[in-house]
């Protein structure tokens, strides 16, 4: 008896831990991708780092997953196909919000969506409060920068945010529907698909010269393969209202980044700011550890 306890408590928290790592290393991979796209913008613009970003992603994923596509349902495309045009929405309403205002408001807005998320979406009186906690952390990470922000710098952020919380909700029933990453797959040709007219109709695509093929690769395996296969798995073992605690530590990340990488330093109030989100954090995961036992 004792030992069918302690293994059926032991399962989920593993869980977590892997999910976590999953997070934390999916992170860390959007540092650097952030990094090749910096390097790509020049030279293709930022729908064409749009376009190849979701088009060689979606390669990547057809050719190591092969999908199995018969004997789906109607309800398995219709999840899979809505997922791939909110991820190709996201990120264009993210590039637009980007080409209007500083990266740290708008990152800040946009994770609005996924803390709503937990807001509306939470069964459990603590989720709030991590939620806030978290925002006010990440607010204070990027309070520098929000004075004259553009009106539309702002409706696009936002418009950022929700679609963000719209594709945690997708990509967990995704997971649920297909098997391994297939479903991403499908998604990810999908959003292929739909960026090209929403590029051309915003902006322009240039292809990328011969010698930019590695940094389109690693813009594609690093911004987009690796966080959104990360993201799909560890929804697999972690409630979305929980999942969506955890995006807050992005800015942080970002932040540690530049303090070890690039010798920023860091001030006290962005120090308070990364102990609240980790501690938000954590105690997402504790209290949901904690339900799973009662």
């Amino acid at each position: 008896m004792g030992a069918t306890d302690f293994s059926e408590h032991e399962a989920p928290v593993r869980g977590r831990g892997s999910a976590l790592a999953l997070l934390l290393g999916a992170d860390v991979a959007v540092q650097f991708g952030s990094a090749a796209a910096a390097l790509l913008i020049p030279r293709v613009g930022v729908w064409g780092v749009l376009v190849l970003r979701l088009t060689v992603s979606a390669v990547l994923l057809l050719v190591l997953c092969r999908p199995t596509l018969r004997g789906r349902a109607s309800g398995d495309w219709a999840v899979a196909g809505l997922l791939g045009l909110t991820l190709c929405a996201w990120n264009s309403c993210f590039y637009l919000a980007i080409l209007r205002m500083p990266l740290g408001p708008t990152v800040t807005l946009e994770l609005l969506g996924p803390l709503t998320l937990t807001l509306l979406g939470s069964r459990r009186a603590a989720d709030p409060l991590w939620a806030l906690l978290a925002l006010v952390g990440v607010f204070l990470l990027g309070k520098d920068g929000f004075s004259g922000l553009a009106p539309t710098g702002v409706v696009f952020a936002l418009c950022a945010g929700a679609l963000w919380a719209c594709y945690i909700r997708l990509s967990a029933r995704t997971g649920a529907r297909f098997e391994r990453l297939d479903g991403l797959a499908v998604a990810m040709t999908v959003a292929a698909t739909a960026s090209v007219p929403v590029s051309l109709a915003f902006g322009r695509v240039t292809l990328p010269e011969p010698g930019d093929v590695g940094l389109v690769l690693a813009v594609a395996v690093l911004s987009s393969v690796v966080p959104t296969a990360a993201e799909l798995i560890a929804l697999r073992t972690i409630a979305p209202v929980v999942f969506s605690v955890l995006m807050s530590l992005a800015p942080p990340a970002a932040a540690l980044a530049g303090l070890l990488v690039l010798g920023q330093s860091l001030g006290l109030v962005q120090w308070l700011a990364m102990a609240l989100v980790v501690v938000a954090c954590g105690g997402a995961l504790l209290t949901s550890r904690q339900d799973r036992r009662r």
